[in-house]
């Protein structure tokens, strides 16, 4: 039996639950989420907990377990707290901005680079080299902080570009450290 799949999830009091099918909605008080899981997947909620099962342990079955039970359990998490993403900007003159609903980057081009906000995804921008992305959806969040960290990527010689604020790199010596 899977460790993560046969975890029961619990329920805070603020958040609503329904189950239809293979279809689960989640609403909390940051918002509402909604997901259709793999069909043979087995959820009940019951006395403010969820419980995920699975009909059979053949392969496809024994996947799927964990990755539904951590698919529901991030879209309570996300209803109730939210999830966040933290990417700094490293570089002479890079910096990050936001106007309006847009986030506005100088990464070394000769022009800015624009990011707009899509719905579910808030920007902060209280540094001039810190951006934070936070929304309810984690794969969402995921999603768009790789997408603004792809606009300038860090190089590995001197570092510049956009990372991720807990991503280890690795620089390389270049041409004359063999020395």
């Amino acid at each position: 039996m899977s460790r993560i799949g046969r975890t029961p999830i619990t329920v805070p009091n603020t958040v609503d639950v329904k189950i239809d099918g293979s279809h689960i909605t989640v609403k909390g008080p940051k918002g509402t989420l909604e997901r259709t899981v793999h069909h043979d997947m087995h959820l009940e909620f019951r006395d403010g907990v969820i419980n995920v099962s699975r009909p059979g342990d053949d392969k496809l079955h024994r996947s799927l377990h964990g990755l539904t039970r951590t698919l529901v359990a991030n879209m309570v998490k996300g209803v109730t707290d939210g999830f966040s993403k933290e990417l700094q900007v490293n570089g002479v003159g890079y910096r990050a901005q936001k106007q309006g609903t847009q986030l506005v980057m100088n990464l070394g081009y000769s022009h800015q680079v624009f990011v707009d906000e899509i719905p579910g995804i808030t920007i902060e921008v209280p540094e001039a080299t810190k951006i934070i992305i936070r929304g309810i959806d984690n794969q969402l969040v995921g999603q768009f902080a790789a997408d603004v960290r792809g606009k300038r990527p860090p190089e590995p010689y001197k570092g510049k570009g956009i990372k991720y604020a807990n991503e280890i790199l690795r620089h390389k010596e270049g041409k004359t450290g063999s020395k």
